[in-house]
């Protein structure tokens, strides 16, 4: 069984007896004393929601920290980029993990014989198998 059914399991017991046989006696308990053993479940779910809850409140805090934290890092950067002294081609702009403007590439591709075929070939074996 997992933890939902057998909280409606315990909820279902106590409910039924509290409503039907409040004064009875079973398995040797009376209501009072079969709640007070079930009561650690109850008491332990109640924790984990209280936990849980408070987790949630602290990555939204971390979340908020982040946010301030990464609006420091862009001024910081930023400022090492603007700084005569360094620039976005310094090994302190690559040393922030950033590439170097010397180090980008120029995004100028020439297509060579072997890339136009290849490009031909893939084309090729997409088609075929789509009329498969």
């Amino acid at each position: 069984m997992n933890p939902e059914s057998i909280k409606q399991k315990l909820d279902t017991v106590t409910k039924a007896w509290a409503n039907l046989a409040p004064t009875s006696t079973f398995g040797g308990m009376t209501l009072a004393q079969f709640q007070a053993v079930v009561k650690a479940s109850y008491d332990r779910r109640a924790a984990l929601a209280d936990n849980e809850t408070l987790h949630k409140s602290l990555l939204d805090q971390r979340d908020n920290a982040d946010a301030a934290s990464m609006a420091a890092v862009n001024k910081v950067v930023k400022g090492v980029v603007g700084d005569v002294s360094f620039g976005e081609d310094s090994d302190l702009y690559e040393g922030m993990g950033y590439i170097r403007k010397s180090d980008k590439a120029t995004g100028l591709t020439r297509n060579t014989q072997a890339t136009k075929a290849a490009k031909a070939a893939a084309k090729a074996a997409a088609k075929a198998e789509a009329k498969s």
